[in-house]
């Protein structure tokens, strides 16, 4: 276990050279410079504008320039916002708690719902609760996230008023109190349940195939023919091994819900990351931009190698050497 995390971790370095290099070179290849958000704009001298050019290094070669933001890069320092006038790590810091907040949360909402509809479908096939969670998961699959968070805000948010449509937390809230936990929760459920609730339905589905493919196992016609209890053969054989499938995507799961929030966060105007990446995009914002993209590759790589090392642990079966 230990020489396979090493040797991945090992792995995961010329793949993270290999993705700031095209990183880099899709960001030079957009059109736009993010020179004029760095310059006065009141200047307009030609030589200032050329001074400037050179003591900021857009002159020098691309070669050098990528060499100059990797080894910054490595050493913390990822550049300058030029949208907001401060070092794009502080920026990128100051949101991370949110998106972290919402990911985690619809990650609750997607494993809790997901279990009691997978668990029930899977024992009561072809039933009609079955059939009604089968609508659902298709209804879920084929609603895009962008459509179902704008009906979310004109039913809930404008026609019933139950929860706001924007922000993180309600203005002149004291940082630290229990109101202020209450007012982030109260801003975090709607887009929570946006992302949760329409990622329940793949993995409700994935669980539901694999009980009743696992009920139809000889190990468990097996353990019914020595006269073990149901509920034993349930929890101990067939749910166990059921959720195998469900642990492969828990590496990525937060990883996909953070990277997926683009579009929810932007809809609901919710401060986090995934806002911050399309404003960044927006406003040729290059350096947060590319920090934020290889804080997704290097969450993506690690959430790879946390799937691979879950799987010993749910069946002991599996080694990962």
């Amino acid at each position: 276990m230990l020489k396979f995390t090493l040797r991945r971790l090992l792995g995961m370095i010329p793949m993270l050279i290999l993705v700031s290099f095209v990183v880099f070179t899709l960001a030079k290849l957009m059109p736009g410079d993010p020179f004029g958000g760095e310059i006065d704009p009141t200047n307009t001298d030609p030589q200032y504008i050329e001074e400037m050019r050179e003591k900021l290094g857009y002159n020098d070669a691309i070669h050098i320039q990528y060499w100059r933001w990797v080894t910054d890069f490595v050493q913390g320092d990822f550049g300058k916002s030029t949208a907001h006038k401060m070092p794009a790590a502080e920026i990128i810091a100051e949101r991370i708690p949110n998106t972290l907040f919402l990911a985690i949360t619809s990650l609750i909402i997607t494993y809790f719902f997901a279990f009691i509809m997978g668990m029930y479908s899977g024992r009561k096939p072809y039933t009609v609760g079955d059939n009604l969670i089968a609508t659902y998961n298709y209804i879920g699959l084929a609603i895009p996230s962008f459509i179902a968070g704008i009906l979310c805000i004109y039913f809930f948010s404008f026609q019933l008023g139950w929860f706001p449509f924007s922000g993180s937390v309600q203005v002149g809230m004291e940082e630290g109190t229990l109101a202020y936990f209450i007012s982030r929760l109260h801003h975090v459920t709607l887009p929570a349940l946006v992302l949760g609730l329409l990622a329940t339905a793949q993995y409700t589905q994935f669980l539901r195939n694999d009980i009743i493919d696992n009920s139809r196992k000889d190990y468990v016609r097996t353990a019914r023919a020595k006269g073990t209890k149901e509920s034993a053969i349930y929890n101990k054989h067939i749910l166990r091994n059921s959720i195998i499938p469900i642990v492969t995507y828990l590496g990525f799961d937060l990883v996909t819900l953070i990277s997926g929030a683009v579009i929810t966060e932007t809809i609901f105007t919710y401060p986090g990351i995934g806002y911050l990446f399309l404003e960044s995009v927006e406003r040729r914002d290059y350096a947060v931009m590319m920090a934020i993209t290889m804080m997704f590759s290097v969450l993506t790589i690690i959430g790879n190698l946390v799937a691979d090392l879950l799987y010993s642990v749910v069946d002991p079966r599996i080694r990962v050497e």
